[in-house]
């Protein structure tokens, strides 16, 4: 062979080898970028199976009351542990804090109830009865008038002129009705002849033109300015606090027994003196032997008025004397209370108003 023609088969050689080695290179890295990238899938869909984990169960609590809480806790102990394995792998969050979740509410229109009745004004149904239902507190009962009420107010008549079957007919009465009186109930006695004044005063009487009642430790003066019915006070006018039925009514039974009779009969400052306690009494029990003098049925009427302007009910009750019956039925008429007869003997009649 020629040195000519090994020089070209030495070449052709070469080349052959070239791109043998080309053809290698390009194999491998075709076969690595194959292997990559199914590498590349196997990891997109095995490892989040390989990382799967129980979600956390969120859930929302809102403002609970301590009471609620209590009874939760006593449930929360009272039940057994989960005995499935599964159950107790679930992690649950409860949270109370702002979620920006929104969570749509509801909207309930609840009507408001008038308060605590407590001590508001609001009345409830019966304005027609001389009763006061839903009020709470309790209820009594005063010569066969019943109410339901949290502020009962007696205004009763302690005139000389009671002396005998109507002094004891009324302190009976008034004994038992105080003694019904419930723990969540407010309640008071102003007691009258010719001054009035709050059960457990002491009065005074200077002959019969003046008189000092002491209520507290503070004297209040009254006196006459025509006889038996004009009495009116003198200077700073007492003025009484509510009692509560949690405490106060063995005070008050011994006040209705020990109290003594007085001489006069003017019962308009007693009821004005009721009607400006504050809160104003729901319900009054007002009972008289006697007229007070003048034209009584337009002093029921002006009486009337003022006690629609506290929303105050007047139960009236007449204690044998025919006198009275006019104004004392007037009185309860616009009110919207009862009327009752004492009749001799002790007889009571609830009279009709209407």
């Amino acid at each position: 062979m020629s040195r000519v023609g090994r020089h070209i088969l030495d070449a052709q050689e070469a080349r052959l080898r070239q791109q043998r080695r080309v053809s290698s290179i390009s194999s491998i890295v075709i076969g690595l970028l194959v292997v990559g990238l199914v590498m590349l899938v196997l990891a997109f869909v095995l490892l989040p199976a390989l990382n799967r984990e129980n979600p956390p169960i969120v859930s929302y609590a809102g403002p609970q009351s301590e009471n609620e809480e209590v009874k939760q806790k006593t449930r929360s102990q009272m039940k057994a542990k989960p005995s499935a394995p599964s159950m107790s792998a679930a992690k649950a969050i409860v949270a109370d804090a702002a979620s920006p979740t929104a969570i749509p509410v509801p909207e309930v229109d609840v009507s408001e109830l008038s308060p605590d009745f407590g001590y508001g004004d609001d009345l409830g149904q019966g304005w027609a009865d001389g009763t006061i239902d839903g009020m709470g507190g309790g209820g009594t009962t005063f010569f066969r008038q019943s109410v339901a009420a949290q502020r009962v107010c007696y205004v009763i008549d302690y005139s000389a002129s009671m002396r005998g079957e109507r002094d004891g007919l009324m302190r009976a009465e008034l004994e038992k009705s105080i003694s019904q009186i419930g723990p969540g109930m407010a309640y008071q006695m102003i007691f009258f002849a010719g001054p009035a004044w709050v059960a457990g005063s002491e009065v005074k009487m200077q002959g019969n033109k003046t008189a000092t009642v002491t209520y507290k430790g503070r004297d209040y003066k009254w006196k006459t300015t025509g006889g038996a019915h004009a009495w009116e006070p003198v200077g700073k006018e007492l003025k009484p606090d509510w009692l509560s039925g949690d405490g106060s009514r063995s005070k008050s039974l011994k006040h209705v027994k020990e109290t003594k009779l007085v001489w006069g009969t003017d019962w308009e400052d007693a009821l004005l003196m009721a009607l400006d306690m504050e809160p104003a009494p729901q319900i009054i029990f007002f009972m008289t032997d006697g007229s007070t003098g003048g034209n009584m049925v337009k002093l029921a009427e002006d009486l009337g008025r003022k006690a629609k302007r506290t929303h105050t009910i007047i139960n009236t009750v007449a204690m044998m004397q025919p006198k009275a019956e006019g104004a004392m039925k007037e009185l309860a008429k616009r009110t919207g209370g009862q009327f009752s007869i004492v009749r001799k003997g002790g007889k009571v009649d609830l009279v009709p108003v209407d």
